[in-house]
């Protein structure tokens, strides 16, 4: 049997990256520029592996010297990079797969990102996820990877990646991002720079799943444009939480769901990027805003870990920095706790009188130079309950000298306290490469801007584990239609949700059809979403002066109900049908405050009572529920019992539901009860020409 032969993969084999990501020999298909990159770029960072050249011209490159066709190939290759047309590129897909190759990079563009432009781009697109079969390929239109732990490039461009023993991935959609980040100069070593194309076949999460199996990767920062299969991004964070690697998102776009919907505040509300925040927090992934915090975070993974919190000790020789960073922290989920007992003794002993002890500290300039008292002196802010010392030094670029004395005392206290110790300077440019270089291999993170270091901090202690059960899938949404507020209402009382007694009239018959329920009453004209706007809302009407209060309200129906009264607090709870998420639970400050207040908090279902709990207590309206100024509290177990019957609901109908709100939901010391509701659902769409139902 021919080595070919013996390599091939058997139909249906689970698909596997890790020959593909961390190959022991490389083939590349094409000519031109693009393809001698990768040859001279592998050979430059110490490939130890086989590499080969396929072109028709049997010309040489670093020594290579070029076969015709894959198949001339002495050897079935582990990592393949295609650099030739996007035509050709399906042919030698399916000529690689059936030699049992490794996996491929697809350079080529022309696919399915090029649809509007060409209509036969997304046939072609699948026709080379059919001639991949089980052999992974990253893109089409894909710069591919770097691995820098084995040296192994399979990347047409330049790149500012050095060999490294172990450090973090990063993997992103854009190439020219990729590109960007490996040119950084902050110390961060990279071990893999992976970026993925079009996702034609291997998706983003399945790439990252692959790069958690090397024990060299420390942490993992994707850019992502967006998430796909969910329960395969939940699989990935549990993967990375089992492993002990952090994961951190530069998640960009924002969702379409705000202009999807049209009837509830809830949508508003959960609309734009809402969904995607309560995703990764529901899979305990931190999320950044932008690149340097993306590149500073990273750094502060790799060289601590996740921090059990965000609690800071900042060190500084000036009182200005010491003001600026107890300022900037105010837009941070970071926190300077005050020095106890035996901090300040520690620190009057070393440092005498004249400075006044306090976190941030400025302690002065009087022991500058001695390496030995500095240290000294900042060993007490490494207290135990410190999650991260900073100790904030700006280099000049001009002559740096006196400064190594800083950088041997901070890398003193990091090994003598054994706690997570970062030099920071508040501006970018003022912390040397070579400095940076120094600090890391000591362990200390250098970290380059203050507001980044800052943010680095807080999501750094913002990782933790996902949620045990995968999220609840959404689908896509269509063609809905809106219960009317008795039905809804209805549909939501058989999940234990407390709604007012009430009846649909008709206007003829209001006059004395309310004797049986309790005054006062409220009175609403049916049909409308947003009833107050319409003037089709009355409160505190009697029984017999129901049909006086209709006369100026639009409609023929109406639904009366009993007023609820000694409300302490209005909510809003509802759920929207995020097709990219899943569906988002928002709590929000209710009735008129909606809009007002902009308050609230998203989820995404399944959430715990623990979770709800906790986004309630986020609310600006929280101090309401809990009895503001002397006020009765609200009866908050209830509060959350209706949160649950709502989630119930839209876990039962989860096939139908688009919409569903409670607003407001009115909290008594006693219960919280649904004095309005709306739900729209979806419209089952039948396949035309079959009829479902009687005539």
């Amino acid at each position: 049997m021919s080595p070919l032969e013996s390599s091939r993969v058997k139909k249906g084999a689970t698909r596997d990256l890790s020959r593909l990501l961390r190959p022991r020999s490389i083939a590349v298909v094409g000519g031109g520029y693009w393809c001698q990159q990768v040859v001279r770029q592998s050979r430059a960072m110490g490939f130890a592996g086989d590499i080969a050249r396929v072109h028709p011209k049997a010309d040489v490159v670093e020594g290579i010297r070029a076969v015709a066709h894959v198949r001339d190939l002495s050897h079935v290759p582990d990592a393949v990079f295609l650099g030739i047309n996007r035509h050709s590129t399906t042919e030698v897909v399916a000529e690689l797969a059936a030699m049992g190759a490794g996996g491929a990079v697809c350079f080529a563009s022309g696919f399915a990102e090029a649809d509007a432009e060409d209509p036969a781009s997304a046939d072609l697109q699948a026709d080379l996820v059919a001639a991949a079969g089980d052999m992974p390929i990253l893109g089409p239109n894909c710069y591919g990877f770097v691995n820098a732990v084995d040296g192994a490039l399979l990347w047409p461009d330049q790149q500012g990646c050095s060999r490294v023993d172990r450090g973090v991935a990063i993997l992103t959609q854009s190439s020219n991002i990729a590109i960007n980040l490996t040119m950084q100069r902050r110390a961060l070593p990279i071990a893999y720079t992976v970026t993925c194309g079009n996702m034609a076949q291997t998706s983003q999460a399945e790439i990252a799943m692959a790069l958690l199996d090397d024990p060299r990767v420390t942490a993992l920062g994707l850019h992502v444009e967006g998430f796909g299969d969910t329960h395969q991004w939940h699989a990935l964070a549990i993967k990375a939480f089992e492993k002990s690697v952090p994961i951190i998102v530069l998640k960009i776009g924002v969702s379409d769901q705000a202009q999807q919907a049209t009837v509830s505040h809830t949508a508003s509300l959960a609309g734009s990027d809402a969904g995607a925040c309560a995703f990764l927090r529901y899979l305990g992934i931190a999320r950044v805003q932008d690149l340097p915090t993306f590149l500073e975070t990273l750094k502060l993974l790799h060289c601590h870990g996740v921090l059990p919190g965000s609690r800071l000790a900042s060190i500084s020789c000036s009182g200005g920095e010491a003001s600026l960073v107890a300022d900037m922290a105010a837009e941070h989920a970071v926190s300077f706790p005050a020095l106890n007992d035996a901090q300040r003794i520690t620190l009057s002993d070393v440092l005498g009188p004249m400075v006044s002890l306090s976190n941030p500290l400025d302690y002065h300039t009087h022991i500058w130079g001695d390496a030995h008292k500095m240290a000294a002196a900042w060993l007490p802010m490494a207290a135990p309950h410190i999650d991260l010392v900073m100790i904030i030094l700006d280099y000049p670029h001009t002559d740096a000298t006196a400064w190594d004395c800083a950088t041997q005392a901070a890398i003193a206290v990091h090994q003598r306290s054994g706690r997570p110790v970062a030099v920071v300077a508040t501006l970018p440019e003022l912390l040397p490469t070579d400095v940076a270089t120094c600090l890391m291999a000591a362990g200390v993170t250098p970290l380059h801007g203050l507001r980044e270091a800052l943010g680095a901090v807080e999501a750094a202690a913002g990782c933790s584990a996902a949620q045990d059960a995968p999220p609840l899938r959404a689908g896509s949404s269509g063609k809905t239609e809106m219960l009317s507020e008795a039905e809804a209402k209805q549909s939501l009382a058989r999940f234990g949700i407390p709604v007012p007694r009430g009846l649909v009239v008709k206007r003829a018959d209001l006059e004395g059809a309310a004797t049986a329920l309790d005054a006062p009453l409220v009175l609403k004209a049916m049909g409308l979403a947003h009833k107050s706007e319409a003037g089709a809302l009355r409160l505190n009407v009697q029984a017999e002066t129901l049909a006086t209060a209709a006369r100026d309200m639009p409609g023929d129906r109406f639904l009366v109900e009993e007023m609820v009264t000694g409300t302490v607090a209005e909510l809003l709870i509802g759920v929207t049908r995020d097709a990219a998420h899943g569906f988002v639970l928002t709590l929000a400050a209710g009735g008129v405050l909606t809009e007002l207040w902009g308050d609230q908090r998203s989820l995404l279902i399944p959430a715990s009572r623990v979770d709800v709990a906790d986004a309630l207590a986020g609310l600006r309206a929280y101090p309401l529920l809990c009895g503001y100024r002397g006020a009765a509290p609200a009866c908050l177990p209830a509060v959350i019992d209706a949160v649950m019957g709502l989630q119930d609901y839209v876990m039962d109908n989860a096939d139908h539901v688009h919409e569903v709100e409670i607003n407001p939901l009115m909290c008594t010391p006693d219960a919280a009860i649904a004095a309005d509701a709306l739900i729209t659902r979806l419209i089952p769409q039948f396949p035309a020409g079959e009829r479902h139902g009687p005539d």
